[in-house]
């Protein structure tokens, strides 16, 4: 039998058991739906994260391998699975090498100031130490005088591997839950206390890897970094890690961004991260992959503070004329900041719509574009379009434009986290609005947080559909909703582009929830970009 082997019964009940070099033993078991699995065995082995995680991610993609019938699909499972088993034998020839010396330091893995058991290598051949919070393995940064602790690959060789602050993953680990007087200070937040040393290690391990020597790299630390924030949208196992890891990346924002749910994953997990370097390191990682991310302060003014930003067919417009004359209608003597946000993805999506004159001209365009996103859809050319497939779907720009706004609520909402003004209007137009509503329920659930009093979303580009219980608890008062049935932008683009999903913005909520209140604006809104021009807040 193998270090890590996988039965299964006519139930559906699965059981992974993860044998150690020393004979620890460790068996997962549970159902491919299980949350957690049913963890029994060597104590030392079940209270390591890290290979808990790797095994029982494993046994979802073994599992997902073995029912598979396309090639592409089998290969993926195939590579997944043999990398989770290969971290989770790792790790547990690892244990058994503990020792009962410890370090307290910051750990790279999962971004907490822990406990990091020293490990001798005695069977495994490795020198390390296990994290005690996530389980991944960790070694002293290699940079001069630097206590923190990096995070170490599960093989023999030796490449020089730094911390989390060396790398630049995050700004500091210190200045994790500093804070600073208001948004458009953010930059203060993310900058950096020590120099990036990483293009160094990447070298290195660019030639191990030209020497043909397996690296599982990252791998050992992403499952462990994945689960613990799937952690806090409580889940476990490997539903914590996926979720988690859909979070971090999931592949380029160029692509689609996030790998599974989008903004769904990332609401719910990253509420409760945003105070610490964890949360610090999300917020990073989001900022600098936008160029065009920015929060300029407009003006000064009594009372709460009013973030404002926009969306589809005006963002890359110089003219907040519009939308300023809506926010003094209604808050005329506010302090006011400007969010400025994923204008490479908003201008690709607009630019054949503006290219012509008139809303039949822009619709006609905007549904053009997303027909390229599926051959079969653009077959038909229908406002009630068939769902499309998910391949297709990370390749349509409104879906990518989609993830990067919620990627930008994620990271609005780090950031004013961190303020020290303890409320704030939101205001968001077509996938602004969208912006505003992410940063809102990510905020909402994290303890201590700034509370959002108000927001008015106009034209909202998110789906109507879906529990809209976090968004009514998210406000202090009221979330208005504009919404036009004359919006052809949504009514038809959005909704063919969304595999036939209906946006809030031009059918309403339409939810019992007493915070959320709709407002039927058709009468005075016959286009996309009038909102800010002709709605009146209420």
């Amino acid at each position: 039998m193998g270090a890590v082997h996988l039965t299964s019964d006519p139930d559906g009940n699965f059981t992974c058991e993860v044998r150690s070099l020393g004979g620890r033993l460790l068996r997962l078991t549970g159902t491919l739906d299980a949350v957690e699995p049913l963890a029994t065995g060597d104590e030392r082995m079940i209270a390591n994260k890290a290979l808990v995680h790797n095994a029982w991610a494993y046994v979802k993609h073994e599992a997902e391998f073995q029912v598979a019938t396309e090639e592409d699909q089998r290969k993926s499972h195939r590579k997944q699975a043999d990398e989770h088993a290969e971290v989770a034998e790792g790790i547990a020839n690892l244990v058994d090498d503990l020792t009962d010396q410890f370090t307290k330091a910051w750990c790279s893995g999962c971004f907490d100031r822990t406990e990091h058991q020293r490990v001798e290598g005695k069977r495994s051949g490795v020198r390390a130490h296990l994290c005690a919070s996530c389980g991944t393995a960790t070694l002293r940064c290699a940079a001069p005088k630097c206590d923190h602790m990096a995070t170490r690959g599960l093989g023999s060789f030796r490449i020089p591997r730094y911390c989390a602050e060396h790398r630049h993953d995050i700004p500091s680990f210190e200045r994790a839950s500093a804070t600073v007087p208001g948004p458009d200070s953010y930059a203060d937040l993310l900058r950096y206390d020590k120099p990036n040393l990483s293009r160094a290690t990447k070298l290195a391990a660019a030639g191990v890897l030209a020497a043909g020597i397996a690296v599982p790299g990252g791998i050992a630390a992403a499952p462990a970094l994945g689960g613990a924030i799937g952690a806090m949208m409580g889940y476990s196992g490997a539903v914590a890690t996926n979720a988690g890891l859909a979070l971090l990346g999931g592949g380029a924002v160029a692509t689609g961004g996030l790998g599974m749910a989008g903004g769904t994953y990332v609401i719910a997990a990253a509420g409760a991260a945003l105070g610490g370097a964890l949360g610090a390191s999300i917020t990073n990682a989001y900022v600098k992959d936008d160029k065009s991310f920015e929060i300029e302060k407009f003006r000064e003014g009594v009372g709460t503070p009013v973030i404002l930003t926009r969306g589809f067919l005006n963002e890359s417009s110089a003219d907040w004329r519009a939308a300023m004359a809506f926010v003094d209608r209604c808050y005329p003597d506010a302090p006011v900041y400007k969010l400025y946000w994923g204008s490479k993805e908003l201008t690709a999506l607009a630019a054949p719509a503006v290219t012509g004159t008139g809303a039949k001209y822009a619709v006609k365009n905007a549904v053009r574009i997303a027909a390229r996103a599926s051959k079969a859809a653009a077959g038909k050319l229908n406002p009630v379009a068939p769902v499309m497939i998910a391949a297709d779907l990370a390749k349509n720009p409104w879906h990518t434009a989609k993830v990067r706004a919620d990627r930008t609520g994620v990271a609005l909402a780090g950031i004013l986290a961190r303020t020290e003004i303890p409320s704030y209007h939101l205001v968001g137009h077509s996938l602004g609005a969208r912006v505003m509503i992410t940063a809102a329920e990510t905020l909402a659930t994290q303890q201590g947080s700034p509370r959002i009093d108000t927001i008015h979303v106009l034209g909202a580009a998110i789906g109507r559909k879906g529990d809209w219980r976090k968004l009514n608890d998210a406000v202090s008062n009221k979330v208005h909703n504009y919404y036009s049935s004359n919006d052809q932008v949504l009514g038809y683009a959005y909704k063919f582009a969304q595999g036939g999903s209906v946006a809030a913005g031009h059918a309403g909520f339409r939810t019992s929830y007493p915070n959320i209140v709709d407002h039927d604006v058709s009468d005075i809104v016959n286009g996309h970009s009038e909102y800010f021009s002709k709605v009146h807040p209420a």
